[in-house]
């Protein structure tokens, strides 16, 4: 995704909450000291390039905590900043690349000539390679969580490089910059999108694909699924497509990712809402219905343009589908209810290419990112945390009704367990107090604040399931500056979450848990507002619980910038960053991992990935910033040092780090080199020698000169654990 907080018309930077709601010093109740806190916390079907069937009774880890010897500090020397077009990483580590936009996903598909010309995208890998998890399988290909030299990548690709509608890099000559769009790019630019499922082994020097596998999948804009949870088969799900509301078509904008308890794969839908568009006459003929109100808060007006323009590359199912205007009778006819049918966490399971995707709509429709599982206890609700990924929005909880049954670890059928676990609970979004206590605030027809609602009429728990935003608008979350991935920390059960950025925090907005406002200069470009972002941490009074404490973990900035009010962290040139996203803890190594996708550092070095080891909540202490004669006080975590934060990885020109995942020692770490390049001009696209970036071809991976996401492996050369 695109991460310049101050690109206008950047589908990725989404400001669609224009609610009065309040901040942290408008809801603080006096009364709740953190002392009292403590009292209280003592008392209280995809499309699958191969058959297979499924295999069960795969036990896994999944979010679980630490499976190794926890690393106490960090053994390697940090990487310098970097502006080169390749990856650098530590002295005797090495990265080889193994997996690339185009590669083929099955026997008699065409190496991939990178040249625009290339077709069958439903049988290769897709672009914008994001979220990744491991699934592992044995020497005979059956599922194992011990196995280190074989297993499944379930890889996210979120999006695509466009400079206005075409995704450039694909078409030969760059592609249709005006509508309507020629119907072939569309099919390219659909079958780009959603997820891919890749079997990699290792022959003990080398890591490679497996082309053939009988495991490899894709899963595309287009892929049939099917709905789960509260919103299944309800009014505001029904299409032309589906007239009972009980299936879809698709993913899109796939983000962050998770692993399940009971060992499945869930990925989440980010920036959907600008792959549809509605005329400027759809709000007049939807009248009096109340999802006009919605579909503004979700950020699609009426007669806003698309992103890529789908919608009028003709008059099939396929395309029209991207037209969510009411122009029909009624839903049952046309596509206006599509895009409630995006916003979710999907689920699959990796090891069964028959299997259709379930979207889980328990868990709330928004810019869904990862999800992070709280460690599973026997007898107790299974609870998942999340971030909704835009500016001013909230961070939410969800908790199943169904306790957790350790039976459920290696279940027979990994998707029952899911629709036992994930599609009936509660939905809760965080308000922040600003004496370092929090609590969540239930979303259901049980809190009277939701069903007794002025500001949106919500019927049943569907309609809070859909219209998760509202509903978290309706009880006051607080608002907070892009809230993107989630990591249970398993030495503590702590939640990291990081907040990128927020180009609309202004000083009248600051408050304890969002604190900076300031001005940052690139070259001679003004830059406001909390510009590096942060990572907030939550330590729940119990998992299930109401009840949280919270600082903030780590401060992005630049070293140079001012102590006082920027570098509270008082970060080092070993350490420092801007617009923390990825966010994952190692179960190897219980190591922290963070990504960067930044557009306001990116004058000094390229995007990175760095390691941390992190304390508790509360390790710090409090902090004063001061703007003008408006004074915020906030809690900031014990400063890092380089062998508890260091940077480990920077990547090529024009890039995000991003995706994390590991082989169960520990040994072998992937990662996602996603959009290298991206700034490239579409104009351009004949012309390698105005690329931004042309890697990985520069590092000898592949034909052809346009950069490509892709994935590589990390390993240490003295076949040492990661990060040691």
């Amino acid at each position: 995704m695109k991460s310049d907080i101050s690109l206008p018309g950047n589908f990725n930077n989404e400001d669609s909450n224009h609610t009065a709601n309040p901040h942290i010093d408008q809801v603080l109740d006096a009364r709740l000291s953190r002392r009292g806190l403590l009292r209280g916390a003592a008392g209280a079907a995809g499309a699958g390039v191969l058959g297979t069937t499924a295999l069960s009774g795969c036990a896994t880890s999944g979010a679980s905590g630490t499976t190794g010897a926890a690393l106490t500090s960090l053994g390697f020397k940090p990487v310098a900043k970097s502006l080169a077009d390749k990856v650098v990483v530590p002295e005797g580590y090495s990265a080889q690349i193994i997996y690339a936009l185009g590669d083929p996903l099955a026997a008699g598909v065409p190496a991939y000539k990178n040249d625009g010309s290339d077709t069958a995208f439903e049988q290769r890998a897709g672009d914008h390679h994001d979220g990744m998890e491991w699934f592992g399988l044995d020497a005979s290909g059956k599922p194992s969580n011990s196995f280190n030299s074989r297993g499944i990548l379930a890889v996210n690709h979120e999006a695509t490089t466009d400079e206005k509608l075409s995704s450039f890099f694909i078409h030969t000559n760059g592609g249709a910059s005006t509508l309507p769009r020629p119907a072939s790019e569309v099919d390219k630019e659909l079958a780009i999108h959603g997820l891919s499922f890749v079997e990699v082994q290792s022959s003990g020097k080398q890591w490679a694909y497996k082309t053939s596998s009988p495991f490899n999948r894709r899963v595309t804009a287009s892929t049939p699924a099917t709905l789960h949870g509260p919103a299944r088969g309800t009014e505001h799900v029904v299409t032309k497509y589906s007239p009972d509301g009980t299936a879809c078509r698709g993913t899109l904008n796939n983000c962050g990712t998770g692993k399940t308890p009971w060992g499945t794969f869930v990925s989440g839908e980010e920036n959907w809402y600008g792959y549809f568009s509605r005329d400027a006459q759809d709000d007049e003929r939807r009248k009096k219905d109340k999802q006009v109100q919605a579909l503004n808060r979700y950020g699609r007006k009426a007669g806003a343009a698309s992103r890529h323009g789908w919608e009028s590359a003709g008059p099939q199912d396929q395309y029209v589908r991207w037209n969510n205007g009411a122009l029909a009778a009624s839903a049952k006819e046309d596509y206006r209810n599509e895009m409630n049918t995006f916003g979710y966490v999907v689920e699959m399971d990796a090891y069964d290419t028959q299997a259709p995707m379930r979207k889980r709509t328990g868990l709330g429709r928004f810019a869904h990112e990862s999800v992070a599982f709280a460690k599973p206890v026997a007898g107790q609700p299974i609870v998942a945390y999340m971030g909704d990924d835009a500016r001013n929005e909230y961070i939410y909880k969800f908790v199943s009704d169904a306790k957790w049954d350790p039976k459920d670890a290696s279940p027979a059928n990994r998707l029952a367990a899911g629709d036992k676990y994930l599609d009936k609970g509660t939905l809760f979004a965080a308000r922040f107090k600003d004496n370092g206590s929090g609590e969540w605030l239930e979303l259901s027809m049980k809190n009277p604040v939701i069903a007794n609602s002025s500001y949106f009429e919500f019927k049943s728990d569907a309609d809070v399931a859909i219209f998760t935003r509202l509903a978290a608008d309706a009880v006051g979350a607080t608002k907070m500056d892009r809230p993107e991935w989630g990591g249970v920390n398993p030495r503590t059960g702590e939640v990291y979450i990081t907040l990128t950025n927020n180009s609309t925090r202004t000083v009248a907005n600051t408050d304890a848990v969002n604190p900076r406002m300031y001005t940052d200069m690139k070259g001679s470009k003004e830059q406001k507002g909390n510009v590096h972002g942060h990572i907030v941490r939550l330590a729940d009074a119990s998992p299930a619980g109401s009840a949280f404490k919270w600082d903030v973990y780590v401060f992005g900035a630049e070293a140079g910038a001012d102590k006082s009010a920027v570098n509270l962290s008082n970060l080092t040139d070993e350490n420092d960053m801007s617009s923390p996203d990825g966010l994952v803890f190692s179960p190897a190594t219980g190591v922290c991992w963070i990504q960067t996708d930044d557009g306001a550092y990116t004058d000094k070095t390229n995007c990175m990935m760095l390691a941390a080891i992190p304390g508790k909540v509360g390790d710090g202490g409090a902090r004063t910033v001061k703007h003008g004669d408006k004074t915020v006080t906030t809690y900031v975590g014990k400063t890092p040092t380089p062998t508890t934060l260091a940077r480990f990885l920077v990547g090529p020109r024009g890039c995000e780090i991003t995706g994390w995942c590991e082989t169960p020692d520990g040994r072998a770490v992937f990662i996602n080199i996603q959009h290298p390049g991206e700034g490239t001009k579409m104009a351009d696209v004949a012309d390698p020698a105005k690329y931004q970036s042309q890697w990985p071809a520069n590092a000898g991976y592949g034909a052809g000169q346009r950069p490509r996401s892709a994935t590589i492996v990390i390993t240490k050369n003295d076949g040492g654990v990661i990060g040691s």
